[in-house]
């Protein structure tokens, strides 16, 4: 298969990263499925297009015959078998757990089309603990967008030892027709480029904060001021998610069973509550609905 070959695209995942990666697909002329195993998400992506298109037409951003075209290419269904069926290939945007790809990787590969693509999101699980669930390793990879989707020009994407020249170079153009700037890993590697150095900061962001060092509003504001980030640390924890620190900091630790891979305590206290971020209107900070 060429790039060219890629006519269809479908996202697994509704939720944060799925429907912003869903829209941009649509945008970048892709005919685009957005499966979801819950109708209360699909419905929210589905509002989401419908509000996002007309501010952008309205600030000049689109032009009404872009938005017209994007709506007309981007369709949303619980029906996996029906998402997946002409698909040239698949981005999952789905919960990390790797129990959870695993399965989902194995449907895929029974359902899809055999010169299908299938890509992960997932921003620490790299693909070769996926592979082997599905017939084609040689067409799987990890292809990861960063929040949000929509906004954020880069992705990464790891070629694995599994993964053949064909697939990653497949990857990489079509993450350029997507209006992304691509980064190819040679390797797979824990937490892949932009989040091994992201974890550094946030921990010691954690561990300042733990210790009363200063607090979390005058952390974010040093990082911001003094390192030119455009939001400190806290602030960027709310919005990827505290749920998806927990969940990655929990996979890492049952990997390595090292105590301290685990999340850090404060992640664990805000995980328990619900305090997820933006996404629950709470986390380190509190948003307006």
């Amino acid at each position: 298969m060429k790039i060219d070959d890629v006519k269809k695209l479908c996202v697994i995942g509704a939720g944060n990263m799925g429907h912003q990666i869903s829209l941009q697909c649509a945008l970048s002329g892709y005919l685009t499925v957005c499966t979801d195993i819950s109708r209360e998400q699909l419905n929210k992506a589905s509002s989401f297009v419908e509000q996002y298109l007309p501010g952008r037409v309205a600030k000049g951003k689109l032009t009404q015959e872009q938005a017209d075209r994007a709506k007309a290419n981007i369709s949303f269904t619980t029906d996996l078998e029906e998402a997946v069926r002409d698909a040239d290939f698949v981005i999952e945007a789905a919960t990390e757990k790797i129990n959870t790809k695993r399965e989902l990787f194995k449907k895929l590969d029974e359902l899809c089309q055999p010169h299908t693509i299938l890509a992960t999101n997932s921003s620490y699980i790299v693909s070769s603990k996926i592979a082997d669930a599905t017939n084609r390793p040689a067409k799987v990879c990890n292809m990861h967008f960063f929040n949000p989707a929509l906004v954020m020009k880069c992705v990464e994407v790891v070629k694995g030892p599994h993964t053949s020249d064909e697939t990653a170079e497949i990857t990489m153009e079509l993450s350029r027709r997507l209006q992304k700037v691509p980064v190819l890993l040679h390797k797979e590697v824990y937490g892949f480029l932009v989040n091994r150095i992201l974890k550094v900061i946030a921990e010691e962001a954690l561990f300042l904060y733990e210790t009363g060092v200063a607090s979390i509003e005058d952390i974010d504001s040093a990082v911001v001021n003094a390192l030119g980030h455009p939001i400190g640390p806290f602030r960027l924890l709310d919005l990827t998610g505290i749920d998806l620190s927990y969940h990655v900091g929990m996979e890492r630790y049952m990997e390595t069973m090292d105590p301290a891979k685990k999340p850090s305590p404060t992640i664990v206290e805000k995980y328990v509550k619900g305090e997820w971020g933006q996404k629950a209107s709470k986390g380190f900070y509190t948003y307006d609905r």
